[in-house]
């Protein structure tokens, strides 16, 4: 209950500081989008990469098992 509470004064606060009006940090919250977009890209590029190899390993693994059940069929 408290977690809930917190998240919505959190959100809030949130709302409140990038509206035009006393706080005003619009600019900067635009700001600090615009500098984390090319991280963000990197961070998902990278993973992208990682899954695409791993996704890779796991095909060649799978040709493999494949193969030796053939195999052990064949045998019997």
């Amino acid at each position: 209950m408290i977690a809930l509470i917190v998240g919505v004064v959190l959100m809030a606060f949130a709302v409140f500081a990038v509206v035009p009006g006393p706080l005003g940090w619009w600019a900067d919250v635009l700001a600090f989008l615009r500098g984390s977009l090319p991280v963000m890209a990197a961070f998902i590029g990278l993973i992208a990469v990682f899954i695409g190899i791993a996704d890779i390993k796991d095909r060649i693994e799978a040709r493999k098992e494949e193969a030796e059940e053939s195999k052990a069929e064949k045998k019997d």
